[in-house]
């Protein structure tokens, strides 16, 4: 018998609901429901929690294929999480480019570093793009930190995208605009993602 059928059975000789058992195991009725769909299964703590319920151990609720099952998925979740994490300190990171004298502007003959926020002979269609950039990405990064336990199937789909995405447009911004030491600072972050999501393959 799988674990789904093992569970939902458990449940029911114990005469509980779906929504009562969740409280017990201090989980989501949406969890319970998907164990017992067997479209996943519960991490190490819950597997501790349902056998102290019922009375059983790990190993009678589980198969050893099943153990094995959720121990890849506990080694992808903490994966996702610190990679989750990365990205997020990363972008939020580039909230920097306010504060550093990464960016070049004339004065008189010179060139002048500045930060971001101290530009001022700059075109305004230009820092205007500056900022949305800058924005995106740090804003994706408080995103991706904030949501970082999401199972909302959109965000788990493109959190990635969307913050590679903003980060090579600004690489390509400031190249385009001839600011180097802005467009290097942030195409370190992005090989660094980069190397990440290569790692993961």
């Amino acid at each position: 018998m799988e674990f789904n059928e093992k569970l939902q059975e458990l449940r029911k000789q114990k005469g509980l609901t779906q929504e009562s058992l969740a409280k017990e195991l201090f989980v989501s009725r949406t969890a319970v429901s998907k164990w017992e769909s067997g479209r996943g299964y519960p991490n190490i703590e819950s597997l501790k929690a349902i056998s102290k319920l019922f009375g059983i151990t790990v190993d009678e609720l589980l198969s050893g294929e099943e153990l094995l099952d959720i121990s890849e998925e506990e080694t992808r979740k903490k994966e996702n999480n610190f990679r989750s994490l990365a990205f997020g300190l990363s972008d939020v990171g580039a909230a920097m480019l306010f504060f550093l004298p990464l960016f070049g502007q004339k004065k008189a003959e010179l060139i002048q570093s500045v930060s971001l926020l101290s530009l001022s002979q700059t075109a305004p269609y230009l820092k205007i793009s500056y900022y949305v950039v800058v924005i995106g990405i740090v804003v994706s990064g408080i995103l991706n930190l904030a949501l970082q336990n999401s199972e909302q199937e959109f965000w788990l789909r493109n959190k990635n995208r969307i913050s590679l995405l903003m980060n090579i447009a600004g690489v390509f911004l400031f190249i385009m605009s001839q600011q180097p030491y802005a467009a290097t600072f942030l195409l370190i972050f992005l090989i660094m993602k980069a190397a990440m999501l290569i790692k993961r393959q």
